[in-house]
């Protein structure tokens, strides 16, 4: 069926929701717009899916979300009855639509007699994660387009460990989404027939209370903070999303008392009215955070996500200015801390391992070797990590310490099985802590470790490739760099070639080593000079993206290889 004809079905849908028939009458005089909107449906993956909210088969609305948690359902079906009856938790955050797509989903579920226990408020990523577990469902959903901008919206699935779905349950899910044909005539249960009947539960304070009561564990040094609590000063923003209640909470029950939240960003707005993107990346999210900071004499300036599960920071420098933090800098911050606390507590284990995505900074590999904890390297994507955390405990093989990827997302406790930033603001507040005790801040601490493990530097470049032609671009991008594999980058040398989708790594001289991992579209190039590059399409976005990572002996230096490379990858992608 061509997108002409499915547009058709659309506009003649009578009860077609009123405000996408408006929006679809304003489409019309737009083709381009119309055919990017009906096209193709909107990608459902192993991240679930995201995409821009608005009529048509490729956007996020009702219908795609019908289609979505149908798929799920029919999944659910081939369960046996106890696995299938434990049902699925669903929470959503700040974005337009968000309550409704969560209830949505739990009509759907309804339908085919399928339990839900649909959070009452908006909640963060971390604790739907944790309330798969702590409630014994089989799935969840997450509704949220995590740090993207405002007229997105989107829908991850978990599995029963708290972590997003892993990749054979993930595909039979979207085998069977994609069996949907039509979204417009997924059936679903009247909320009040759902609601009565107790196939949808309404859940809050209890779980809110037990996940509170796990992340009291992440921090280490109790006394510390009993001390420091009453001197660090600390200005968090929640960025208008989920985190503000539970981070109060959390950094009041740790021992913090001198910490300020912004307030005109503390309020949950869709629309992300005071930052140009929710995203705790990007410098100026850090702005509001800025003022505020000089004003009270912060030590620290902390953000998370409009889900909370990514948290960025900006230090106060030697000059009273803030320097926004990349996260690789964070992680190796949080490595140092964790060992050293851990070492000094007498609870650091023989076992002890670390855990981080391939396209994230090796310094806090090479912290960890310092301390002799070993670095587990997993594909891109928080589930991997799980997945890691899953067999340490099944296997009793290692002692999960710290998760992270280079995206802001960090994991200290393992009672959830997704990047939880609530959890990390109370650890970077005990972080700072131990350093203001020094009468140091955390810029002193990371040029302390740069001088001892040497000058690490990483960048991520993002190209957007948006459309049908977007996908064709990137997709023959990927080929040209698997065809004519290069063998130099700015005049260093290709050492080692990982393709992780052969599955192969493939050395200078020619020997070939098998990888372990998940087969996954991304091949990465380390160097000569202990530089790497590697190359991935983004699974959630239409985007392509480039990662550097470099090791000099000064700042200045890592700064111009950094530069160096980027030019020798905009060579070859021109």
């Amino acid at each position: 069926m061509s997108w002409e004809q499915v547009y058709e079905q659309w506009k003649k849908k009578e009860d077609l929701e009123a405000h996408l028939s408006e929006q679809l009458a304003e489409l019309a005089d737009n083709p381009k717009e119309l055919e990017d909107a009906f096209y193709a449906p909107l990608e459902f993956g192993t991240a679930g899916m995201r995409g821009i909210l608005g009529p048509g088969i490729n956007r996020m609305n009702i219908y795609t979300v019908h289609q979505a948690t149908e798929g799920l359902a029919r999944f659910m079906n081939t369960q046996d009855p106890e696995t299938r009856n434990r049902g699925v938790a669903i929470s959503y955050d700040c974005r337009h639509y968000s309550p409704e797509f969560a209830m949505e989903a739990a009509k759907t579920l309804a339908k085919h007699g399928i339990k839900s226990y649909v959070f009452e408020s908006l909640r963060p990523t971390p604790e739907l994660s944790f309330a798969v577990r702590y409630l014994k469902t089989f799935t969840g959903i997450m509704i949220t387009a995590s740090h993207n901008p405002a007229n997105y919206n989107g829908y991850k699935v978990y599995g029963e460990d708290g972590g997003q779905m892993p990749p054979q349950d993930a595909d039979a899910v979207t085998k069977f989404v994609r069996e949907v044909e039509d979204p417009l005539e997924v059936v679903v249960l009247s909320e009040e027939e759902a609601k009565h009947s107790g196939l949808i539960n309404i859940i809050g304070e209890e779980v809110d209370n037990a996940y509170l009561k796990e992340v009291s564990k992440v921090t280490i040094n109790h006394e510390l903070v009993a001390e420091m609590g009453k001197e660090l000063k600390l200005v968090f923003t929640p960025l208008h999303g989920t985190g503000k209640m539970l981070g109060e909470k959390a950094l009041k029950q740790a021992g913090f008392e001198k910490f300020v939240i912004e307030p005109s960003q503390a309020v949950a707005d869709p629309n992300f009215s005071t930052v140009k993107s929710p995203n705790p990346e990007e410098h100026s999210a850090f702005e509001y955070a800025m003022k505020l900071g000089k004003k009270e004499d912060a030590d620290l300036l902390i953000a998370t996500d409009p889900d909370a599960d990514r948290l960025g920071a900006a230090v106060r420098m030697p000059n009273g200015e803030y320097q926004v933090l990349t996260g690789n800098q964070i992680g190796a911050i949080m490595t140092q801390y964790i060992l050293t606390a851990h070492k000094n507590a007498g609870t650091l284990k023989e076992n002890a391992a670390i855990v981080k995505s391939i396209v994230s900074s090796e310094l806090p590999a090479a912290i960890a070797k310092s301390f002799g904890v070993t670095t587990f390297n997993v594909l891109t994507g928080f589930k991997f990590i799980a997945e890691k955390i899953q067999l340490f405990e099944d296997t009793g093989s290692n002692t999960f310490m710290f998760g992270f990827e280079e995206s802001y997302g960090y994991l200290v406790k393992s009672f959830v099985r997704d990047k939880d930033a609530i959890q990390a603001l109370v650890l970077l507040a005990e972080v700072a802590a131990f350093y203001k005790k020094q009468g140091k801040t955390l810029y002193d601490a990371l040029q302390e470790i740069f001088a001892e493990f040497g000058y690490y530097a990483e960048k991520t470049i993002s190209v957007t490739m948006s459309g049908l032609e977007g996908a064709a671009k990137i997709k023959a991008l990927m080929a040209t760099f698997r065809e004519k594999a290069p063998t130099h980058f700015a005049d260093v040398a290709v050492e080692v070639t990982e393709d992780f989708q052969a599955l192969t790594k493939t050395h200078v001289d020619g020997t070939v080593e098998k990888l372990t991992t998940p087969p996954s579209n991304v091949l990465k190039y380390i160097l000569a000079d202990e530089s790497w590059i590697a190359v991935r399409p983004s699974g959630t976005e239409p985007k392509i993206k480039f990662y550097i990572g470099v090791k000099a002996e000064s700042s200045e230096a890592a700064a111009q290889k950094i530069k160096d490379l980027q030019a020798a990858i905009e060579e070859l992608t021109a």
